[in-house]
């Protein structure tokens, strides 16, 4: 096959990507997902994933899923629509309604494509959608896809997004058209909450749908792990949710929740969920058997905050602000894409992996060490981790 001209391209792009300093490599990851990991052929501490409670090789998660792919197989062999809609499916949809307190579930094979699945089928060319300038780039997608306007106000200003819609339900454009609020649970740059109570109450009093897409707090958040909403008091809030299973919950794939007629609604409209081949057996059955983890062991998620609120500390008697975290995601603003990624090979280097994060994932100048901890990680592995943050930050800076 000739690739000239397709490699012409290539460099082309890439030159540019290396010449703004944005250029990634992936790391070659071995064994487990676990608090300790071998990367790139160096056993570390890991601290960069989104294993958050330790379920991704809990014996009971991998037994469920060995069982699943002798009884079912390894693929569900097609579309849900087509051949591929099994009882696995329908029994963890079933399970994960049950647990979210609302009417109906439908899995999808990635939370990217849960996000460009459900807007495009809630809102369309002549509507609106509202969404937090750091919300994640599969909603982001999800707005480009659905042709509806895009007005992206500053992050979790509430006043800006009441101006907003008061500006719109205003106008005569606005009469009649659809309106979506779209936010993230967790903000997964950051490890902050949105103010999803007041934001809420804003878009229901202007007739408009609240989106939340929970992915790092389903499962970790609340006192029955139900996510962001239930930990601020505002689970009657959300119209939509979207969830993940390949974080929490140890295993692949997604899910949008709500009304029984919103899951109608995306089985006959969400092009992501009706043009792909269904979730692998295997993996259905491994996330409920995490969803049942979830359930009855709430220590985990105790442990993680934890953790978590262990880190933030250690950090600050350095004098590191971790702000404005309030999670388990705990960013370390260093600034410079370049000395970023020093800092995360000196990290590398001394037995710990946390990785950097630069822009444009980020907003330029705001470049950091994207720190996430497991519920199973011991207080004196926190205790270093922050320490050697703390001697190296001040080397990377200084050679700049």
């Amino acid at each position: 096959m000739g690739g000239s001209l397709v490699d012409a391209i290539a460099d082309e792009t890439l030159d540019a990507i290396r010449a703004r300093g944005t250029w990634r490599r992936m790391r070659r990851l071995a064994g487990p997902q676990g608090p300790r990991m071998e990367v790139d052929g160096k056993s570390v501490l890991h601290f960069a994933g989104s294993n958050y409670l330790d379920l991704a090789h809990h014996p009971e998660v991998v037994e469920a899923s060995a069982e699943a792919a002798r009884t079912h197989g390894c693929a569900a062999g097609g579309s849900r629509l087509i051949c591929g809609n099994l009882d696995l499916h329908e029994a963890l949809e079933v399970e994960l309604a049950r647990f979210l307190g609302v009417e109906a579930a439908l899995a999808f094979s990635t939370g990217y494509m849960a996000n460009v699945g459900v807007i495009p089928s809630l809102v369309r060319p002549g509507d609106l959608v509202l969404s937090d300038a750091l919300n994640h780039a599969s909603i982001v997608d999800g707005c480009r896809l659905s042709r509806a306007e895009t007005r992206v106000f500053p992050h979790g200003d509430v006043d800006a997004l009441e101006r907003l819609l008061q500006r719109e339900c205003a106008s005569a454009s606005g009469r009649g058209r659809r309106m979506l609020l779209a936010l993230d649970g967790v903000y997964s740059m950051d490890g902050d909450l949105p103010p999803l109570r007041e934001m809420a109450r804003v878009a229901h009093r202007h007739g408009a749908i609240v989106l939340l897409d929970d992915a790092h707090g389903c499962g970790t958040l609340g006192a029955n792990g139900r996510g962001a909403a239930e930990l601020l008091g505002a689970e009657d809030g959300v119209d939509v949710f979207v969830g993940t299973l390949g974080k929490t919950f140890g295993s692949f794939g997604a899910f949008v929740a709500g009304s029984a007629k919103l899951r109608e609604l995306l089985v006959n409209a969400a092009r992501s969920f009706i043009f792909t081949c269904a979730l692998a057996p295997p993996q259905v059955a491994a996330a409920r058997a995490a969803l049942a983890i979830v359930q009855r062991e709430p220590e985990r998620r105790e442990r993680l905050a934890a953790n978590a609120a262990r880190l933030r500390a250690r950090l600050g008697v350095h004098g590191i602000s971790t702000a404005p975290s309030v999670t388990h995601i705990v960013p370390v603003v260093v600034g410079a894409n370049e000395t970023t990624m020093a800092l995360c090979e000196q990290m590398l280097a001394r037995g710990f992996y946390a990785q950097g994060i630069r822009h444009p994932s980020v907003p330029e100048g705001t470049a950091r060490l994207r720190i996430t901890p497991m519920s199973s990680h011991r207080g004196d592995e926190i205790d270093a981790l922050a320490d050697a943050v703390a001697e190296e930050l001040p080397r990377a800076l200084a050679a700049v």
